[in-house]
């Protein structure tokens, strides 16, 4: 009997020291930002995966993955839930359990599979398993949170506590999933330490790793384009009113909306900005069918003197889009820009003949996709656009610098998600967006944080969340990364071929 106890207490272990793992990499998010235990985290899951069978792996990493994207993800329903009651909850534990399938589940089972196949191996193989790991981790990542298409949920990215950490340079040349490989391999390395502490040269081993390691962000730090930036001199202004979301589609929100925003735009004009950016659908209406009151804005942008880029919607016969409507400083409509992805479940329907009978299915949006990256040049810039969802995509933005872009504009409306984590958890994401691409951004989000990032991934001006502000400033010219040119997708296919060619090591490779 007692020996039964000891073996179920024993079973148990590794889904406790994952699930405890788990909760540590949630905490490196805001609120908390404890950016430090990232690592420890990983090490945790590694610790869990490495001992038992791929199945087994495959469930512990389920059930931790599930903990952690809950806690990441318990924003999602803040106001949204009511929308849908009472299946508000299904906001969050949907995606969390879709995510902790692909992102920890199939990937904790990898994991365990290379750490199997290369029992008993050479010493070079075995200490190949933590590299092999953190591979698989990072590319598992970009799957759930790109590779899924328009059910990808791209929050929650490991990386994304480590933008004003020293590994944040990684990412001009790795981007998003460099930096979760890097974590990642730090706690697989330490998880290989002390799982392997009775096998002789381990700790060398996981020494090694760790050195290598260290190495690459020297090299990335030595290298970083960014680490020198022209002086700024293009001035800018985002413009934050502050209208909370439970007021904001009604008439009376919609008139105070429209003379807090003219009056914020004329303080901001002070300071003569170029340029102007309200937030993502500060206005909800079509503007386009308003001949009014677009012909209001083109004389708001005539009286500032300056690029006025509003947030509102575009309705035609082919559609309806959420938009940003450019105002050249002359009156003149320079370009619509339609946003391109949309939010599953909210903006949009995925899947429609599957998901159409679900009860609360009336009530999502049907908004169309745009299909023009729509970037417009004001002065000596071109200006990429991203609306909202659209900024956690890097492949999405990492292609607007591609295809010319020498600044990013991020318009979005985090009024949805109150005083939670949600806020700032997607300002850290615009942050990564500017590393990875050495863009300056223009960040306008409806009741903060807006804001200025510089190509080093740092804030130069910042709003502070639910106030009215404008936010002023400066930007400048663009630095090239590698990163423009590899993009999301290559990162991960180079992640998949590490992971696959650590396992044929182990597969084919003899003593």
């Amino acid at each position: 009997m007692a020996d039964n106890r000891r073996n179920i207490v024993s079973s148990l272990v590794p889904f406790v020291v994952a699930t405890l793992g788990a909760v540590c990499m949630a905490l490196a998010f805001p609120k908390t930002n404890a950016g430090v235990l990232a690592p420890l985290g990983a090490a945790g899951l590694f610790w869990a995966w490495f001992g038992v069978s791929p199945l087994r792996a495959f469930w512990i990493g389920w059930l931790a993955g599930t903990v952690y994207f809950t806690m990441s993800f318990w924003w999602f329903g803040e106001t949204a839930g009511a929308l849908i009651a009472p299946f508000g909850v299904f906001l969050t534990l949907g995606p969390a359990i879709g995510d902790a399938f692909f992102g920890f589940g199939v990937i904790g089972a990898l994991v365990s599979l290379a750490a199997v196949a290369l029992r008993g191996r050479a010493r070079v193989a075995r200490a190949l398993v933590p590299l092999g790991s953190a591979a698989a981790f990072a590319f598992g990542e970009w799957l759930r949170g790109e590779g899924l298409g328009e059910i990808a949920v791209p929050f929650a990215n490991v990386a994304y506590t480590q933008v004003n950490s020293p590994l944040a340079p990684v990412a001009a040349f790795a981007g998003c999933y460099g930096i979760t490989f890097l974590v990642c391999a730090l706690g697989a390395y330490a998880a290989y330490a002390l799982r392997m502490r009775a096998v002789r040269g381990s700790g060398i081993d996981a020494a090694a790793g760790l050195f290598a390691i260290v190495a690459c962000v020297a090299l990335a730090w030595t290298f970083w384009p960014a680490r020198t930036l022209a002086v700024p001199a293009y001035r800018v202004a985002a413009i934050q009113g502050n209208i909370p979301q439970r007021l904001k589609f009604t008439r009376a929100a919609f008139t105070d909306a429209l003379r807090r925003y003219e009056s914020l735009t004329a303080k901001a004009a002070t300071q003569r900005p170029q340029l102007i950016v309200w937030p993502e659908t500060v206005m909800p209406v079509a503007l386009n069918q308003s001949p009014e009151l677009q012909a209001r804005f083109a004389a708001l942008a005539r009286a500032v003197h300056a690029e006025l880029v509003v947030g509102t919607f575009f309705i035609s016969h082919d559609g309806d889009y959420n938009a940003l409507y450019f105002f050249r400083p002359d009156g003149g409509l320079d370009a619509v820009y339609r946003k391109r992805q949309l939010v599953p479940f909210a903006e949009h329907l995925p899947f429609p003949a599957l998901f159409a009978r679900i009860p609360w299915a009336q009530n999502v949006s049907r908004f169309s996709t745009g299909t023009s990256d729509g970037i417009v040049p004001v002065d000596a810039l071109r200006f990429g656009p991203v609306v909202c969802w659209e900024s956690a995509f890097t492949d999405l933005v990492s292609g607007d610098a591609r295809d010319g872009a020498t600044a990013l504009i991020v318009a979005t409306d985090d009024a949805w998600f109150g005083s939670t984590a949600g806020p700032y958890q997607h300002a850290q994401i615009a942050q990564m967006r500017a590393l990875e691409t050495g863009r300056w951004i223009v960040r306008a989000a409806s009741t903060g944080i807006s804001g200025i990032i510089a190509p080093n991934g740092r804030y130069t001006e910042a709003s502070a969340l639910n106030e009215e502000a404008v936010v002023s400033g400066t930007i400048g010219t663009p630095v090239d990364t590698a990163y423009d040119a590899i993009g999301g997708n290559g990162v991960a296919a180079f992640f998949a071929l590490i992971y696959a060619l650590v396992l044929g090591w182990g597969r084919w490779r003899r003593v």
